[in-house]
């Protein structure tokens, strides 16, 4: 039986890593991913991409976060 480790570099890739974290629920009001913040058609078009314009999709994520609605569910969101 092979040792995993010695086979790691076959399965290597120099491919930008995908910031999906598997919490996919677009936002409306945005239409970003609440998980990801990247919108549907950058998801969509992700694999196709090339690195370079994957780089620049990471580098604009962080500042998503604030287009993003924070939601108020339960008693909270009633109440109000």
């Amino acid at each position: 039986m092979s040792n995993p480790e010695n086979t790691d570099h076959i399965w290597a890739r120099a491919e930008i890593d995908s910031p999906c974290i598997k919490v996919c629920v677009i936002e409306p009001k945005s239409r970003l991913c609440t998980g990801c913040l990247r919108s549907i058609d950058e998801i969509a078009a992700w694999s196709g991409m090339s690195a370079e314009a994957r780089r620049a999709v990471m580098a604009e994520l962080p500042s998503r976060t604030a287009k993003i609605t924070k939601r108020r569910g339960g008693r909270a969101a009633r109440v109000k």
